[in-house]
């Protein structure tokens, strides 16, 4: 199976909302960031597998502020497949961040795809969600960062 990244169209980004809102789930949120950078699709060849909403926060570094795999996609490889496609293709990108919930479900997974931790923002999901998040029977409150460099480019 061969996979593509390809970037949504500004006017095509919120027939993806379903999909966006299994990473973030509250709609307000993801309206902050959805039309700030570019938002990429991972196909299979056949249908779209995830999605990615990547910022550029300065030169050469970037952010992903929303990466969500369909549920009957999820746990096949599917995530890292899409970070390193993006990786590829954003070929200027020397750093790569990503915020996240203290969760036991996501930090394994992008530590797996070669993040390591870089910072929190104290109390994030309590002072910017109108309701608590949980994620792997933990509440959510500090927003973590993880980043990744380039091997080379740093």
């Amino acid at each position: 199976m061969s996979l593509t990244l390809r970037r949504c169209p500004p006017e095509e980004r919120r027939r993806w909302m379903p999909l966006l809102l299994l990473a973030d789930e509250q709609e307000s949120m993801v309206e902050r960031y959805l039309d700030q950078g570019e938002m990429f699709l991972l196909w299979d060849g056949e249908r779209v597998r995830g999605e990615c909403v990547l910022t550029r926060e300065g030169d050469g570094v970037y952010e992903v502020k929303n990466l969500a795999i369909c549920p009957d996609s999820q746990r096949q490889g599917y995530g890292c497949a899409l970070l390193d496609l993006l990786r590829a293709q954003v070929s200027d990108c020397r750093t790569l961040y990503v915020g996240t919930g203290d969760s036991p479900l996501t930090l394994p997974f992008y530590r797996a795809c070669g993040f390591r931790d870089s910072h929190r923002i104290k109390n994030f999901f309590s002072e910017h969600y109108d309701h608590p998040i949980w994620e792997g029977g933990r509440q959510l409150i500090d927003m973590v960062y993880l980043r990744w460099d380039r091997p080379g480019k740093s």
